[in-house]
């Protein structure tokens, strides 16, 4: 298969589901349960929404979202400490667009703007670095957040920033890295997963080698896939099958875009200009080398190193079930807030404001998600 619209067969779906269907009830009675699959990334949860495919798989399979929308996980106190930059430190911040809304303590960067701080929607952080050259009278701070597959173009970023001598550009880094908090969700006792679909975004960069972990320490079965709904349907018939036969692995079903070493080039950029710390992930608290801070020799960009960033004890809305969303514990129905409060117009936390958090995707879906339930 070369082109999209194959991935989207309706015929080859059908087939590919009833397959699915099939497989999944004969699992099902030896188990004496339903099979839980976490979908880690949220574009595969959009996807799976989007063209009803946790109807087709059937009665037999429990879809559940995974710690994969990297706005989600992203701690309250980066909010607040973005929210101070903006308004009392006087910095232009830069920004992806579904940071704007994300809720802080007290308050969004939607807020603060409407307070009169300087807050730039961008599509990349070299518009960010375009920002500081047209305003070298004050400081630009990128909101760097995003898995392994942003780091590579902020790394990049950073060193040209370094080559032409801008003094003003800072980004305040909150990228995280997927495997070691998928590492320690599945080794907590209380979580039941049978099967991972592992983000393809992520694997073009990290490979399929990344992954390995999962299967040499908690025996978990893995399969990458493609965003389409024939890639998300061949993902879960590589899974059925490793659970079936008791053989995990890392299966991979993105063949066209995943390689089990990744990409070279983009590693060696993460490389040169970050290293691995710890990082707090939302939900699962404080996850060791799973976050990454830029390198010693790079630390003039670094806005926790330059500005003042202290900020009081984050809060965040005790009735948003948001943490147990991204870890699989709970459906965004079963939170209290949901479409009654919590809306995309409203949101109560960053599931509801992302386009790749959980609750948005049962939102927009929600009539079709609710009736699969």
């Amino acid at each position: 298969m070369k082109f999209a619209a194959e991935f989207r067969d309706p015929q080859l779906v059908l087939r590919l589901a009833t397959e699915v269907r099939n497989r999944a009830a004969r699992l099902s009675a030896r188990l004496g349960r339903r099979a839980r699959i976490m979908e880690v990334c949220g574009t595969h949860t959009v996807s799976i929404h989007r063209h009803g495919l946790k109807h087709l798989v059937g009665p037999d399979i429990k879809l559940v979202s995974g710690p994969g929308c990297p706005i989600c996980v992203t701690e309250t106190k980066f909010i607040d400490q973005s929210v101070k930059m903006a308004l009392d430190l006087g910095v232009v911040v830069a920004t992806f667009g579904d940071m704007v809304n994300v809720p802080g303590s007290e308050l969004s960067l939607a807020d603060a703007r409407a307070r009169g701080a300087s807050i730039n929607v961008v599509v990349s952080p070299l518009e960010a670095l375009r920002l500081a050259g047209q305003n070298p009278g004050r400081k630009v701070v990128f909101l760097a957040v995003g898995f392994e597959t942003t780091a590579p173009a902020v790394a990049a970023t950073i060193l040209e920033a370094k080559r032409e001598e801008l003094g003003n550009l800072l980004i305040l880094c909150g990228h995280k890295l997927v495997p070691p908090a998928l590492l320690k969700l599945l080794g907590q006792p209380d979580v039941r997963i049978d099967g991972l679909i592992l983000p393809g975004h992520v694997s073009t960069i990290i490979g399929t080698r990344g992954y390995q972990p999962l299967v040499d320490e908690l025996g978990v079965c893995c399969a990458v896939a493609g965003f389409e709904p024939v890639d998300v349907l061949l993902a879960i018939l590589m899974l059925l099958s490793q659970i079936e036969d008791h053989k995990p692995s890392v299966g991979n079903e993105y063949l066209r875009a995943v390689r089990p070493e990744g990409n070279p080039t983009a590693l060696g950029l993460i490389d040169t200009v970050f290293e691995p710390v710890p990082a707090h992930w939302r939900g699962l608290g404080l996850v060791e080398a799973s976050g990454l801070a830029l390198r010693e020799e790079f630390s003039r960009f670094d806005a926790a190193c330059v500005l003042d960033l202290s900020v009081s004890e984050p809060r965040d809305d005790p009735n948003c079930r948001c943490a147990d969303v991204l870890l699989g514990r709970a459906d965004p129905p079963d939170c209290p807030l949901f479409a009654k409060v919590c809306t995309p117009q409203a949101p109560h936390g960053p599931c509801m404001v992302s386009s790749e958090g959980s609750c948005s995707a049962w939102f927009k879906y929600q009539e079709a998600a609710v009736a699969d339930r």
